[in-house]
């Protein structure tokens, strides 16, 4: 059973991810420009979520196979950043 009553929603439009040998790190934040294609971009970070890589592996495959389904419901999603080949 989910146990929601300490749950806090946050927005985030920027993350960054960094791995040590133990841990893997989820950097949120909110990206605070304003004009587009601009060369500095300032973020507040909001949060970090450290987890272990076998967390991370999961939640990494949910994310892979929510995406999916997103696209296949409302249209690719293109952000710019070609695919990474898997083969």
């Amino acid at each position: 059973m989910w146990n929601d009553s300490n749950m806090k929603s946050l927005y985030v439009n920027a993350t960054n991810v960094v791995a040590g040998r133990e841990e893997v790190m989820v950097l949120m934040g909110v990206n605070r420009a304003w004009k587009m294609n601009q060369e500095k971009v300032d973020v507040d970070l909001a949060e970090r979520v450290v987890m272990t890589p076998f967390t991370a592996k999961r939640l990494a495959i949910m994310l892979g196979a929510t995406l999916k389904a997103y696209e296949a419901k409302y249209g690719k999603i293109e952000i710019g950043i070609p695919e990474v080949n898997k083969g």
